[in-house]
């Protein structure tokens, strides 16, 4: 059994031979750059609002709305989950991407890795398996959401439209 490094000093860059469905789940976890764009509350403005149901796409007249509020357990310095291991008891609709959900990745911002290597982009310049695990890169461009956000828990309900926000839609390289 061949042991594959998840790390940049590896001279086989797993992400470049496999695709997405042939990552193991370590694999699978480090292709994640630790944005914390995925935290962030987004919205789908509709033409047909009285009619919304989800899909896996948008619709003709939909479109995708990011704000600037994140979710509590967001670590704004960090850009994680202060609570991963538990994130989807305590926040059910907690996005959780697998294997099986790609389909639905089109909520995820253009930056998102797991969008970029599903679109064939490959992992942009900035991504920390691209600097030896280094997410300094990512924070220097304005990819990430560090010191970017509020926690939804401190923003009411009827003002989250006040936070629309595009940054998030950002993506380099």
């Amino acid at each position: 059994m061949r042991i594959i490094m998840v790390s940049d000093n590896s001279s086989v860059k797993f992400w470049q031979t496999k695709t997405l469905e042939q990552m193991t789940q370590t694999e699978w976890e480090a292709i994640c750059d630790g944005c914390g764009k995925c935290c962030l509350n987004t919205f789908i403005d509709s033409e047909d609002e009285d009619e919304f149901n989800a899909t896996d796409q948008l619709r003709e007249g939909e479109q995708l709305i990011f704000t600037n509020i994140a979710c509590q357990y967001l670590d704004s310095n960090s850009c994680g989950c202060t609570e991963y291991a538990n994130r989807q008891t305590l926040v059910p609709t907690c996005v959780k991407l697998t294997k099986e959900t790609l389909k639905d990745i089109f909520f995820m911002p253009q930056s998102c890795s797991y969008r970029r290597l599903h679109e064939g982009r490959g992992l942009a310049s900035w991504h920390p398996l691209n600097n030896n695990g280094s997410k300094e890169p990512m924070h220097a461009l304005g990819i990430s959401t560090q010191g970017k956000t509020v926690k939804d828990c401190d923003v009411a309900l009827d003002d989250f439209d006040l936070y629309e926000a595009q940054w998030p839609t950002m993506d380099c390289d």
